[in-house]
């Protein structure tokens, strides 16, 4: 059997967790919520948020458009939206 750590950082790792030490925050998570640096983080955020969406957006986009350029070229109708039911059953 093949021992990933000795026993002595084993023991130093364990009592490192078990040390009652107090939690250190970042400026950002400790300090006012209407600071400036907090409230940049906060449109950091959306901003990585609204790239991702619209870099997601643009994915899909790009696999509707493969969609009807294959259509196109096998000859079938193009039709990208789903048919309406006139009666619908509720």
């Amino acid at each position: 059997m093949t021992r990933l750590l000795p026993w002595p950082a084993g023991v130093f790792a364990a009592l490192a967790m078990l040390a009652p030490t107090p939690a250190h925050a970042c400026a950002v998570c400790f300090g006012d919520p209407n600071s400036a640096m907090a409230i940049g983080a906060s449109w950091g955020v959306l901003l990585l948020v609204g790239v991702t969406a619209a870099v997601l957006s643009a994915f899909a986009g790009f696999f509707l458009y493969l969609v009807k350029r294959s259509r196109m070229a096998l000859g079938q109708p193009v039709k990208l939206s789903r048919p309406s039911q006139a009666s619908g059953s509720m």
